[in-house]
């Protein structure tokens, strides 16, 4: 049960991000100033954690008695060092993740966060269309399914039916959207480079190859104008720990004990979470309608990961003829 409450509450962490942006944009700092804190706390942490990890290992190691023993040790108590090209590789696999904050955070100037998440997740499609287009597959008959109440649960949830899409912005649905296409993108990408290292040091190289990519696109002046000491500091280690910290720790913790089916379909906890506050929080008005749409959602993102499940589990069943 602890590793399913651990994959729930790293999925529940993303769901707490959008409120605290607009939080901190309505204190007045900007984008670059929101991302770069997130990402300069995640640095910290995620390097602390890594090194950590490397600490702790080398200590059973000792205690192991010697190598011998440390080579029949469960993979995460293991290091294998990782080459600069691996490095690169990570840091390079990590910069979607700037692009989707930036994109993502940028949306949420022009439309509600409870909007904002929902395009957000249409990453689920847009990544079965990658993959389509990259291995020249039509996708099955479920996989269509899955699209078409997807593709209705949002325009139930996102309030298109009741106000019409003229009364939304379209610059912020637009970068919702390329939010989502980005999201798509690092979840491919992040999963493809070095699988074979420790979940602690990845996530450390990604982190900081996103943290270079941000630095460059937005150069962080708020850590030498004294902005940095500011209630920004505040937004930044609640961003920084709910977002490029604790989800990752605890995906790495949980994930490899409960599969990745199971692992989609609690991480879609992430949009009722992030809609509940802003209603609660920001004060935006969800009807019983669009909230009809985010449950609607939510199966359609279980739909094909429960469809797997059963199909295995036929699969596995003895058949007995008589």
């Amino acid at each position: 049960m602890k590793y399913y409450l651990s994959v729930l509450a790293g999925a529940m962490s993303y769901g707490i991000l959008s409120t605290i942006v607009v939080l901190a944009y309505g204190q007045g700092y900007q984008l670059g100033e929101v991302v770069g804190t997130q990402l300069i706390t995640g640095f910290i942490l995620s390097w602390m954690l890594a090194l950590y990890t490397r600490f702790r290992a080398k200590r059973k190691a000792q205690a192991a008695g010697g190598q011998a023993k440390v080579a029949s040790a469960s993979p995460t108590q293991v290091f294998t060092r990782l080459t600069w090209k691996q490095r690169l590789m990570l840091m390079a696999a990590g910069t979607p993740t700037v692009i989707t904050g930036l994109v993502y955070y940028q949306s949420l100037r022009y439309i509600p966060a409870s909007l904002a998440i929902i395009l957000l997740f249409q990453f689920t499609w847009i990544s079965v269309l990658i993959q389509a287009i990259s291995k020249r597959q039509r996708p099955d008959k479920i996989t269509f399914l899955t699209l078409f109440i997807l593709f209705g649960g949002t325009l139930l949830a996102a309030g298109f039916l009741e106000q019409g899409i003229s009364k939304l912005s379209g610059l912020g649905i637009a970068l919702g959207l390329m939010a989502a296409v980005s999201y798509s993108l690092f979840v491919l990408f992040s999963g493809k480079a070095v699988p074979s290292g420790h979940p602690a040091f990845r996530s450390a190289w990604m982190v900081t190859g996103g943290l270079i990519l941000l630095c460059i696109l937005f150069p962080p002046t708020f850590l030498f104008n004294g902005l940095i000491w500011s209630q920004l500091l505040i937004f930044g280690l609640l961003l920084g720990f709910f977002g490029a910290f604790i989800p990752p720790v605890l995906f790495a913790i949980g994930v490899p004990h409960i599969g990745g089916d199971m692992a989609g379909i609690l991480g879609a906890v992430e949009l009722p979470v992030a809609v509940l506050l802003s209603s609660i929080v920001l004060h935006e008005h969800v009807s019983a309608l669009q909230w009809f749409g985010v449950v609607i959602v939510l199966i359609g993102v279980a739909l094909p990961e429960l469809y797997k499940m059963r199909a295995r589990r036929s699969r596995s069943t003895p058949v007995y003829s008589g």
